[in-house]
């Protein structure tokens, strides 16, 4: 299933990216949800929130590096789970999408853009925090198994 998650999101991410670029000019911004939710389309050479605008590659290191990482902590996980397979694969995917968008164009595709946040994401972004999310949620789940059955010692 890990394998999959990461393809899938690495497919998820570039498809909607190529659709992006091929249908909405830099700038321009398609109302999908009125008071929701547009698809904005911007370039971003940067990292979070424009900043370092330029050092696109400069990133893709990081990303393969904390690919490895996810890699190593999940090899370790002696029960692996679900929750640690889809968290990891949504990361690793995550990454990766962005990391291609650095190789081939310098700069990343973001376009999601919800009227209540003031940043513009892209599917790989919410991957990645969506993967965070449920290692913590797992880390802390399996940690309160673990002390409960201590508890019972």
């Amino acid at each position: 299933m890990y394998y999959f998650f990461i393809t899938l999101v690495i497919f998820i991410d570039q498809l909607s990216k190529y659709w992006i670029r091929t249908h909405l000019k830099i700038g321009s911004s398609i109302e999908v949800w009125k008071g929701v939710l547009n698809l904005s389309h911007i370039e971003n050479s940067g990292a979070a929130f424009g900043s370092f605008q330029g050092y696109g590659r400069f990133f893709v290191p990081i990303a393969f590096l904390m690919a490895i990482i996810m890699l190593k902590y999940r090899s370790e996980i002696k029960n692996r789970r679900l929750l640690v397979d889809l968290g990891t694969g949504l990361l690793i995917g995550g990454g990766i999408g962005n990391a291609i968008d650095r190789i081939l164009y310098n700069q990343v595709t973001d376009f999601i853009s919800f009227h209540s946040n003031h940043g513009i994401l892209n599917f790989a972004d919410y991957f990645i925090h969506y993967g965070m999310i449920i290692l913590l949620i797992d880390l802390l789940f399996n940690h309160l198994l673990k002390r409960k059955a201590y508890k019972k010692i």
